[in-house]
């Protein structure tokens, strides 16, 4: 047989390509759209998906979309897919227990989450399937992470970079005055990480040095807000692109700070102001806003180990009570600080819903905030954080097709974010009937 033929033959064997192998156009008709904007809501509309892309948004009846699937959603609402902006999927690297808790977000309505700091080997492969929707999952983005050597005495560096003596791994290094910083982070980067996260023990100078490097290198900044010893102030004066726990921000008002991560000793709340806005916190807040830094509150997290000390006293506590965690969260929504909703735990395995449903209850429980700003903070705030809002975070033409449908208003009671009849990611349809529960 000639080339030629053989060419010929094996043609007539691979799919045709064109417009008729693309995938249909998808018409989601006649719903209440959230955008995600923190606009008000837009009863009567059309959203338009073709492939992975929403194509076109308008009122009812005005989106062209001769042949495409029409998909009936009157009296329905949409809001953008909810985004998770601090979870650990692989300390140590599970990966059963990972698509669990990945397949529970994603039909919960959860389409991006951020990890922050795990083994990446295991979390790079759970990312690159998410992306091709190899596997029920919410897209993710995720950090390498940094610290003082100190901290590498800590037995989860050993659970998350097994083989690696600890502070060597490129994802989870030793920096110290000696380190060739620009081939640490050229070293993080190579991972496929999306940002650097400074973690713990190291000085002001420091901070801002690998803060400097690693946008130079182009890549995020993603902090703690206190990295023990260096005080918020100096981290926020480094200029990260996210900072997570508002509970640490309270050290600011410490006289003597913490000489490392290692030591626990909680807030001292009792030096906050009294009654009202604390001073000391209203300059970090305010210094953040006009920096445009995102605060990754996980609130939650503090008022759910009140919680749990309430039932075993002799438990340690955390570095806040809930209460003043919820009091600063406060705050800094009021102060205009862009606040995203991370949960830092995954829940009980068999629970039905995702973490971040108690972040998004928390925020508009405790906190104050309205229904319709904490589902901005669970989705376009969530997407500054990820650095992802140009692709994702709220239901425009042009980005990724990642949306929930919902049966109730949730701005009627934020609750409703619960009602998920089906969620949309990248154009693929996950209706909240086909999941199952993992049983205990």
């Amino acid at each position: 047989m000639s080339f030629r033929i053989l060419l010929a033959a094996l043609a007539l064997c691979l799919p045709a390509t064109g417009s008729a192998a693309d995938p249909q156009d998808v018409l989601y008709s006649d719903l209440t759209l959230i955008d995600g904007t923190g606009a008000p809501p837009r009863p009567h509309t059309d959203v338009l998906v073709r492939g992975d892309r929403i194509a076109a948004v308008g009122p009812h009846g005005s989106v062209k979309a001769e042949g495409a699937r029409a998909v009936d959603l009157a009296g329905r609402y949409v809001i953008p897919g909810l985004i998770d902006s601090h979870v650990h999927l692989a300390t140590p690297p599970d990966r059963p227990a990972a698509l669990a808790e990945l397949r529970r977000d994603l039909y919960g309505g959860v389409t991006g989450v951020r990890d922050m700091a795990d083994d990446l080997r295991a979390v790079a492969e759970l990312a690159r399937e998410a992306k091709a929707s190899e596997i029920a999952a919410p897209d993710i983005a995720f950090a390498a992470l940094m610290a003082g050597p100190s901290f590498f005495a800590d037995p989860r560096v050993a659970a998350a970079s097994r083989g690696w003596v600890g502070g060597t791994a490129p994802w989870m290094q030793a920096i110290d005055s000696r380190t060739d910083l620009p081939l640490a982070v050229a070293r993080a980067k190579g991972t496929g990480a999306d940002a650097i996260k400074i973690y713990a023990d190291l000085s002001p100078a420091l901070v801002a040095a690998i803060t400097a490097e690693a946008h130079r290198q182009g890549l995020l900044v993603w902090t703690h807000s206190a990295i023990f010893p260096t005080r918020p102030a100096d981290v926020i004066a480094a200029g990260p692109d996210a900072i997570s726990h508002v509970c640490y921000l309270a050290y600011q008002v410490e006289p003597v700070m913490l000489a490392n991560y290692e030591d626990h000793t909680p807030v001292h709340e009792n030096l906050l102001a009294a009654k009202g806005d604390d001073p000391v916190m209203a300059k970090l807040f305010a210094e953040m806003r006009r920096r445009g830094m995102v605060l990754d509150a996980t609130g939650s997290l503090f008022v759910r180990a009140d919680a749990e000390r309430a039932k075993e006293p002799n438990r340690p506590p955390l570095r806040c009570t809930g209460k003043t965690t919820a009091r600063l969260t406060a705050q800094a929504y009021r102060a205009g600080v862009i606040i995203s909703a991370g949960t830092d735990n995954g829940g009980p395995p068999d629970f039905p819903w995702p973490a971040l449903h108690d972040e998004i209850f928390f925020l508009v429980h405790q906190a104050g905030m309205p229904p319709l700003q904490a589902i901005r903070a669970a989705t376009l705030n969530g997407a500054l954080a990820m650095g992802r809002a140009k692709e994702t975070g709220t239901v425009q033409a042009g980005k990724l097709a990642d949306f929930v449908v919902l049966t109730e208003d949730p701005l009627a009671a934020i609750e409703n974010i619960r009602s998920i009849a089906m969620t949309v990611k990248r154009g693929h349809e996950y209706p909240r009937a086909d999941f199952k529960p993992k049983e205990k």
